[in-house]
Formats: structure tokens, sequence, C-alpha cells
């Protein structure tokens, strides 16, 4: 997907981002009108059920380290997607690169386009912590969760409430105590999260 620029300030595109930090998402009942983030995952992953009653991850598989390089994790093809997307904007006003406690956070989108973006942390998150919040996403209504690469999903996407031609997502996979949430807006490269779990797991 192409960014779509928008003549916002960047206050507003500020305000979006940190939005997205808080790990806020659209208000539930939202039914998406595109399958955006589904186009994220390969050929190889499991076909998502509809509606299943919990999300439980997958085993412990022992301790896996985690990235410290945004762009390190991505494929080419993935890159090539991004292209044209800053990275860490220092202007967005947000917290990026490898964090206290070891978080990946990574963010695409140009300040002044604050409707094209796309914000993504990779934390450590204990298996407890991990089935509480994605039992919760599970439960929301328009989230689909499954189970692929040894892991568990889940994702949505809902008409932007600004524009109606941009769809807005969020994304979430859980494996071995690691978390990778993304959230975004006109902006999902195919095969995005398919390509950090691969290059994190293997």
């Amino acid at each position: 997907m192409r960014p779509r620029r928008a003549a916002l300030t960047l206050a507003a595109a500020s305000a979006v981002l940190i939005a997205a930090l808080a790990g806020c998402v659209a208000e539930p009942g939202k039914t998406p009108t595109e399958d955006v983030a589904a186009s994220d995952a390969s050929a190889s992953d499991v076909t998502p059920t509809a509606s299943p009653p919990t999300a439980t991850p997958s085993p412990e598989a022992g301790a896996v380290a985690l990235p410290t390089d945004c762009r390190a994790i991505l494929t080419a093809d993935v890159l090539s997607q991004l292209a044209d997307v800053a990275l860490n904007d220092p202007a967005a006003g947000l917290p990026t690169g490898t964090l206290a406690d070891g978080t990946l956070s990574c963010v695409w989108g140009n300040p002044s386009a604050g409707t094209t973006y796309m914000m993504t942390q990779i934390r450590p998150t204990p298996r407890g912590q991990a089935m509480e919040t994605l039992n919760t996403f599970a439960d929301d209504e328009g989230y689909t969760c499954y189970t692929p690469d040894g892991g568990t999903r889940c994702e949505k996407t809902w008409p932007s409430e600004v524009f109606s031609d941009v769809i807005d997502g969020h994304t979430l996979f859980w494996r071995d105590e690691i978390l990778i949430e993304s959230t975004y807006s006109n902006l999902a490269p195919t095969g995005y999260t398919s390509a950090i779990v691969a290059s994190i797991f293997g």
C-alpha cells in the first residue's frame, strides 16, 4: 500500500501515534470493509477461524533475544514497500529504538501525514500477561485470532473515522514470551508481521 499524505499538523500526527503507543484501538463493534491485516499473513499461515472462544498462547520454548534494529527484522520485499516512508522521525515526539525494558519501538510514517503511519512494538511479555491480553481481543467483536508460526495472532481492521477510504488496523502476535504489536493507519505492507516473526524465531 502506498502512503497517502494528508494535510494534518504535526500535533495531530503525534496525537494519533501517542494513542497507538498507549495501545488504543477503534471502539468495539466497528466492522472492517477490507481485510488489510489478513493480507499480511503468508500462504503458510493457518487459515483464520471466526470468533474463537479464547486465544491461548502456545507453550513457551525458551528465551529468545529481542531485536534491536527496525530495518534488520524486515525482508527486502517489505522494505521496498516502505521505501518512501520515514522511520523513527524525531518530529513525531515518540520513544523509538530500544527502550529501557528491551522493547524495540518502530514508528513508520512522516509526522506531517498523520493518517499514514504504523507503529510496532516488540516487547517482553510473560505468558500470563499475554494470555490475558489476547483473550481480551479474542472476545472483542471484529478481531480474528488464530495460531500461525508456532504462536498466537489476533488482528482487526476497520474504516477510519476521519477518511472513508482509509483502513486502520491492529495486529498482535505472541510467542515465547515476546509480543509483536502493530497499530496502523493507511499503511499495511504485505508480509510485514510475518517477516518480523521469521526474523526473530527463524
